[in-house]
């Protein structure tokens, strides 16, 4: 089994958080969102995986610090790293098969931006698997038709009269993703383009056309990285399920606790003061960070920083910032400086 990560997008709806550091390396509860995603999706197929393809963009933004941090999380896994490069921002299978030699045997496709929490087996008999949530709004996403054998016969994007409530999620199965490939080639080929780029979906449907059976794999939760709102909102969802599990040492035995309170779920790192401060529920806190007469909840705060007389509230900052101040549910990029 193969996994297929494109990351290669700038996440501009997450800045200023994604302006040093790439979207999909922020952390969520600890570790970095597709640390967690890749884990996840391992221990849903439950087999081994030989090899993880990483789709990255520039390479002035995507350094070597983050080839470095993935092809540790491949190799973790017991998996091969391959790396590649998308040039242009030219969509979803453009970005696809800029992996084009790893695109072959049974794979599993996932963008880089949510989370999911699954428990289940794949459909011998589907040629493919698309991962979708049952949504409350369909009509603000793409969603899956099914026949009467609950197999997907079309995917629509944004429905305006209902269709299903089954929202597709972004990450798929293929028993042979060369068959996938062959269908976004022709897409390529004949430049078929959706909004200015060249889609998945296109390849899909000239699969489905072909009589390929898709079924829907449903996970219990979904969880977007999107922007700061939903991140902090996964980042707590996340720290529920981490402290459920019990498989995760949470906070760190270096943290230094002086008259301060922890309110778990909480994620604390190495070498944390907390000083006259109150933690929790649902933060996450980085490495040697310094918190002082603070009372933080439900935020997401990265390494290296300095907080002092504060309240916080759905925050979220970055690295090596220190802030002095009053406001609550605030979002401030790296090395920022506000006292």
């Amino acid at each position: 089994m193969k996994i297929i990560v494109p990351m290669a997008g700038r996440g501009s709806r997450l800045r200023p958080h994604t302006l040093t550091v790439p979207k999909p390396l922020i952390p969520v509860a600890g570790q970095p969102i597709v640390h967690r995603l890749v884990k996840d999706i391992a221990k849903v197929l439950g087999e081994p995986i030989e090899e993880i393809a990483f789709v990255l963009g520039d390479p002035a933004f995507f350094g070597d610090d983050v080839v470095e941090s993935l092809t540790k999380l491949a190799e973790g896994l017991g998996a091969k790293a391959s790396i590649y490069r998308q040039d242009q921002p030219l969509g979803t299978g453009h970005a696809i098969m800029s992996a084009e030699p790893s695109l072959s045997g049974p794979a599993v496709i996932a963008y880089a931006d949510t989370l999911i929490r699954a428990n289940f087996n794949l459909d011998p008999e589907a040629d493919a698997v698309i991962w979708t949530k049952k949504v409350d709004n369909p009509e603000a996403y793409g969603v899956v038709n099914l026949n009467d054998k609950e197999e997907i016969v079309e995917l629509v994007e944004k429905p305006k009269t209902f269709v299903s409530d089954q929202a597709v999620i972004g990450i798929y199965y293929f028993k042979d993703v060369a068959v996938l490939k062959q269908k976004l080639q022709e897409v390529l080929d004949e430049n078929i383009m959706n909004g200015g780029e060249y889609q998945i979906n296109d390849g899909i449907k000239r699969m489905m056309a072909e009589g390929k059976i898709f079924k829907t794999g449903t996970v219990d939760e979904w969880m977007d990285c999107g922007n700061k709102a939903v991140t902090v909102e996964t980042n707590g969802k996340m720290l529920e399920f981490l402290a459920s599990d019990g498989e995760e040492q949470l906070v760190s035995n270096s943290v230094i606790n002086k008259n301060s309170t922890i309110i778990e779920p909480c994620f604390i790192g190495e070498n944390v003061v907390l000083n006259n401060t109150t933690v929790g529920p649902y933060v996450s806190i980085g490495n040697d960070c310094v918190l002082y007469n603070v009372t933080v909840k439900n935020s997401l705060i990265q390494n290296a920083t300095i907080i002092k007389n504060a309240t916080l509230d759905e925050a979220m900052i970055g690295n090596h910032v220190v802030y002095d101040g009053n406001f609550k549910a605030i979002s401030i990029g790296d090395y920022s400086v506000l006292e």
